[in-house]
């Protein structure tokens, strides 16, 4: 018997905020972009951003992270914006993970707010494994005045869906027994992965719980969704994960990508995604260690028929600036809706899949899935290099 515990920290950004100043206790909190959300309002100057999370109290007014901040503010024009302060929140997530380190053999952080835990030796029962998490959460919020959730399962997927089951300051376990029973009910959307097109898709054929979608023939599922997908939406909606709890190692690349909410070919819309997504991803370089810097922005193209493409571009030199990023990632998005040329000095490739090489990108060209809606889009940073302050010099 496994017993993995996944936690994740509550509203982690705001929850910092609020706790760093006390007057905000009770607001609509939210914090993203540059801040200062009312006052840009007010002055008729235009709000650029997302919101990279907010306070329970803003979520009741609608709000919820990746939204713009614009529309934030339609939503509630009294909420408090707050700028994304990472330096601060990067010192507590070391200290909060310093803390769980101490009670699991195997740790496996996946953002700067929530992690895995391999406590199958420490505990010897589920009721066990319910007072060793009260004691995490404890733990942390004497140390860091913080309230954190938690989902205990027999593997990963389980244990993640349970962290999300009961929020603010939950705690829910499920026991391998209780699986099916704990599974069955749940809308699809809460299996990790699956978003609002595939929930639609999923919707179009008659499932739209988990006990469907596990009782659904997989065949069914490949069909739709190809060979991979398809199998892992089966595993998933059975509670079948054999992933291990593991430590990450020295990143080499770095992805966020995300369904659209209506296939579109409209470049305007799909950039609205892609600032985004690259405000997600160089957060991410922002919270690892003393901060990565990358050379290769890839973005990634899903079609109506499920088709995957890829563009990279790879800079001579290293950059860490969210501003090149996304400049970056526009003009490779740009390639795939309007079709451009390579520009001299830089090396630009497109891929068709994984397998792909350099010259049968290339000569794909202009106007690939011409004709087809895109339903899905990511960035990807990869060449990453940290900077190695006693030797002065990129590594």
């Amino acid at each position: 018997m496994r017993v993995i515990l996944h936690i994740d920290m509550d509203c982690f950004f705001s929850a910092v905020e609020v706790r760093e100043n006390p007057e905000l206790k009770g607001l609509p909190v939210i914090v993203g972009g540059g801040g200062g959300g009312g006052a840009a309002a007010e002055s008729g100057r235009k709000i650029r951003g997302v919101v990279s999370t907010c306070s329970y109290e803003a979520r009741e007014y609608g709000i919820h992270s990746a939204i713009p901040l614009s529309k934030a503010y339609e939503l509630c024009p009294d909420a408090i914006v707050l700028p994304v302060r990472m330096s601060i929140y990067k010192q507590v997530s070391v200290r909060i993970m310093e803390i769980l380190r101490k009670y699991a053999d195997k740790i496996e952080q996946v953002g700067i707010d929530e992690a895995f835990l391999d406590i199958t030796s420490r505990v010897q029962n589920w009721d066990a494994a319910r007072e060793y998490a009260v004691a995490i959460k404890s733990k942390i919020e004497e140390k860091e005045g913080l309230t954190s959730s938690i989902g205990i399962g027999p593997n990963k997927t389980i244990a993640k869906i349970a962290s999300d089951f009961v929020k603010p300051n939950g705690l829910t376990v499920v026991e391998q027994e209780n699986v099916q029973e704990f599974l069955a009910p749940l809308p699809v959307k809460k299996i990790h992965g699956i978003g609002p097109k595939t929930e639609a898709i999923l919707a179009s054929i008659g499932i739209k719980t988990v006990r469907q979608l596990a009782s659904c023939d997989v065949q069914k599922l490949v069909s739709r969704f190809g060979s991979k997908y398809g199998w892992r939406l089966h595993r998933a909606a059975n509670g079948i994960d054999e992933s291990e709890v593991e430590e990450k190692g020295v990143r080499k690349s770095l992805s966020s990508e995300k369904t659209l909410d209506e296939n579109t070919r409209d470049l305007a819309i799909i950039n609205r995604y892609i600032d985004e997504l690259a405000e997600s991803v160089h957060g991410r370089l922002l919270e690892e260690g003393e901060g990565l810097l990358f050379k290769t922005v890839a973005i990634k193209v899903k079609f109506d028929d499920f088709s995957i493409h890829t563009r990279a571009k790879t800079h001579r030199s290293f950059h860490s600036d969210l501003r090149t990023l996304v400049k970056t990632a526009k003009e490779l998005i740009s390639e795939f809706v309007i079709g451009a040329s390579a520009r001299e000095g830089d090396v630009m490739v497109a891929e068709a899949g994984a397998e792909a090489d350099v010259g049968m990108g290339m000569r794909m060209g202009i106007g690939m899935g011409m004709g087809m809606g895109i339903r899905l889009v990511g960035v990807r940073v990869s060449n990453l290099g940290v900077i190695d302050k006693k030797q002065r010099r990129i590594v």
